[in-house]
């Protein structure tokens, strides 16, 4: 049935109403149909007679409540009377282009690339557009009290179709159904398209068509990667679904195969020889990848000397090389709940560059003068060779800093005490101290999640990062501070911006119902000691992961950039990242602008830099979203043989759709959707963190303590759903 015979439909089921409400309504209707003729021609001229026919009116007060709307939508805009009584819809100036977003509950919108405000694209109107596509949009005149409206008339340009899902197979054909947030159709798959995929597989599939009057996209299968609920499927699809790589290209590998390994004596001549001064590895018990190593010897006049000493991964990585590209695409490794998907080949990444012990590695170091009291008499930074003679675990170390025994104690506890100074001055000068716990699973050989546990950061930890952020700092000084003479120099800088005012007010406003204060106007010093003074009240309090968790969405998200603004979380006026060229492609760029300018290199472009700096900071933030995708998954995995249960938990967000509760016992999340809260019709305030019921006024706040039942778990949404024990 057309969308005219549906409107005429419409239209004569609604005759027989009577009453003032149903001409309101059928006024509404009619409206609303007038728009649709228009919307559907829209260069052809309609007259109130046309209209009337088309739509089925025939009696006088239909007609005249035809010729009343056509002048309302004429008053709004929509249409244009070109000359008495005749109509057509108004497109003067309504071409734009720019970004089409597809989601699967049909709220389509568009972005215009001059930056305006989204606007609304039916699903009617969408023209098969995908998610990131750079589409010309035909905008609707607007309508009094209605949102912009527009339809998409040519795709300009198209991104990477591909969705991941599971393949469900018949006898001629197949489907790959998706869950994904972009596309709420399944996608068609001819049996020739479906490279051996099997029903139940787990597959990456692109769209290679989508005919104008076909309801699902056409596609072919591109990758399987097993079957749905085998661990390395369903890692290998977090990955495919954020677009990012599960394996490694084989000429990658095979050019890194041909890097040497061994460091020639002249190589060695050309450096700073640290191989006989104490120098030692902390890291996690299964880090593969030591990119960074501390040196320790106290100097004649009781200073120390403190080398930090990160892989030298730009000697064995040249600009431009099949290596260097895969690491820029990829810009940073990523750490799911079982692996690592390392930045750079294993051969790289684990062996040649990675500092083990007893084996002589070259580095790019700093390396301080420190007194007693923490304060650096003197800095320089060079080019070192090195030969670790421990690789400690944070645990090793945490145990020797704690009895005062074992290897290099002396080095150990020299340079905990320092790390502890330092950490001090970062905290009088403002730095924040946020130390949020970190879960962790325990997995068995298969990957199946047999227990929760949470990540610990103790003195040991905070060692190796006080020294990390003393290098990064110094580095960028070196380049940017004022006054020195390469101040002009293009940089890569790690900037924090300062709190949005509004959402620090929010959050201001969040820990008064809970009973604690906090100062938001003042110095930036002031404002960060408030947060510090809070951060340290809850610790240990149920309410502490919630209180951190709404205090660090209430930050600014620390990027990459040439324009150096500080970094306001840290309290440092210049910061950047040198420390972790392994799994870091910033570091890798700070390291060879570094030696650019320390052979007195000119500047380098500025724009192109940035740019540089924006793909790091995109791929930053796609690779923590899989990494939480993955622990998510997890999260439901471990709960999922435990329906049933009753869990006491707290209320850490609250949407229009229901409340997410954090369980106390392992922190993992789900959802007690909106419609199971059926003893009242509840609305959502979002300016007050809050669910109030119409009628009894009960009231759910975040940051509220809540006993649940877990009622269902979703492996293929990665979704629990809760249900409220009241």
């Amino acid at each position: 049935m057309s969308k005219k015979d549906s409107s005429r439909k419409e239209l004569r089921k609604k005759k027989s109403g009577k009453g003032k409400k149903e001409k309101r309504f059928r006024k509404k209707e009619i409206a609303r149909m007038v728009q649709s003729i228009f919307e559907e021609s829209p260069d052809a001229i309609y007259n109130y007679r046309q209209i009337s026919e088309l739509i089925g009116a025939k009696n006088d007060p239909l007609k005249m409540m035809v010729v009343a709307v056509l002048r309302d939508l004429a008053a709004d805009g929509f249409i244009s009377e070109l000359d008495r009584g005749r109509y057509r819809l108004n497109i003067m100036n309504s071409i734009a282009v720019g970004i089409f977003n597809r989601r699967s509950n049909g709220k389509n919108s568009f972005t215009p690339e001059d930056g305006g405000a989204p606007i609304f694209i039916a699903e009617r109107n969408s023209g098969h557009a995908m998610d990131g596509d750079k589409v010309k949009v035909q905008l609707f005149a607007r309508r009094r009290k209605a949102e912009p409206e527009g339809e998409v008339i040519e795709i300009l340009e198209s991104r990477d179709r591909t969705f991941v899902g599971k393949l469900q197979v018949a006898k001629g054909f197949a489907f790959l159904v998706t869950e994904s947030k972009t596309l709420a159709n399944d996608i068609f798959i001819p049996k020739d398209k479906l490279k051996g995929g099997k029903d139940g597989d787990k597959a990456v599939v692109r769209i290679i068509e989508w005919p104008e009057d076909a309801k699902n996209p056409l596609g072919e299968v591109i990758d399987v990667l097993g079957h749905a609920g085998e661990n390395n499927a369903e890692m290998h699809a977090i990955l495919a679904e954020f677009g990012l790589p599960y394996s490694y290209p084989e000429n990658v590998e095979r050019a890194a195969k041909r890097i040497p390994e061994t460091i020639t004596p002249e190589e060695i001549a050309n450096r700073d020889d640290f191989r006989e001064v104490t120098t030692f590895t902390i890291d996690p018990r299964d880090a593969k990848d030591f990119d960074d190593a501390l040196s320790a010897r106290r100097l004649e006049n009781g200073n120390w000397e403190v080398g930090v000493h990160i892989a030298d991964v730009t000697y064995y990585v040249h600009p431009d090389t099949v290596i260097d590209k895969e690491a820029y695409s990829r810009a940073t490794s990523i750490y799911l709940v079982d692996r690592t998907i390392p930045m750079l080949p294993e051969r790289l990444c684990n062996q040649i560059c990675s500092l083990r012990p007893h084996e002589e590695k070259l580095c790019y170091s700093v390396i301080f003068e420190l007194d007693a009291n923490a304060d650096i008499r003197s800095s320089h930074i060079c080019h070192t060779v090195i030969k670790s003679d421990r690789r400690f675990t944070y645990e090793e170390a945490q145990e020797v800093i704690e009895t005062g025994e074992g290897d290099f104690k002396e080095e150990l506890l020299a340079l905990n005490e320092l790390a502890k100074k330092l950490r001090d001055k970062r905290f009088e000068n403002g730095a924040i101290n946020f130390d949020r716990t970190e879960v962790r699973f325990e997995i068995d050989e298969k990957g199946h999640p047999l227990n929760v546990f949470f990540k610990e950061s103790k003195e040991a930890n905070k060692l190796i990062e006080e020294f990390m952020l003393l290098a990064n700092r110094t580095v960028a000084e070196y380049i940017g501070r004022s006054g020195h003479a390469n101040s002009s120099k293009t940089f890569v800088y790690r900037i924090h911006d300062l709190p949005d005012p509004e959402k620090m007010e929010n959050f201001a406003a969040f820990i008064r119902r809970l009973g604690y204060k906090l100062k938001t106007v003042g110095s930036k010093n002031e404002i960060s000691k408030g947060i510090n003074s809070l951060l340290s009240t809850v610790r240990g309090k149920p309410e502490e992961n919630l209180i951190e968790t709404v205090a660090i969405r209430s930050m600014q998200k620390a990027r990459y950039s040439t324009e150096n603004i500080g970094h306001y979380g840290l309290a440092f006026l210049y910061y950047t990242h040198f420390t972790s060229p392994i799994r870091r492609y910033p570091d890798m760029m700070v390291h060879r602008l570094l030696d650019r300018y320390l052979n007195g290199g000119r500047s380098v472009l500025k724009s192109k830099y940035e740019d540089f700096c924006d793909h790091c900071s995109d791929m930053e933030q796609v690779a923590a979203n899989a990494e939480r995708a993955s622990i998510k998954y997890k999260q439901v995995e471990f709960m999922s043989d435990k329906l049933g249960q009753v869990f006491d938990g707290v209320i850490s967000g609250v949407t229009e759709w229901g409340l997410y509760v954090e369980l106390n016992e392992n922190k993992c999340e789900g959802m007690v959707p909106i419609r199971d809260l059926d003893d009242d019709f509840y609305e959502f305030d979002e300016k007050n963190y809050c669910l109030i019921g119409r009628r009894r006024k009960r009231q759910y706040r975040l940051g509220d303590p809540v006993t649940i039942q877990v009622a269902q778990t979703n492996l293929e949404r990665k979704q629990l759903d809760f249900k409220l024990v009241r």
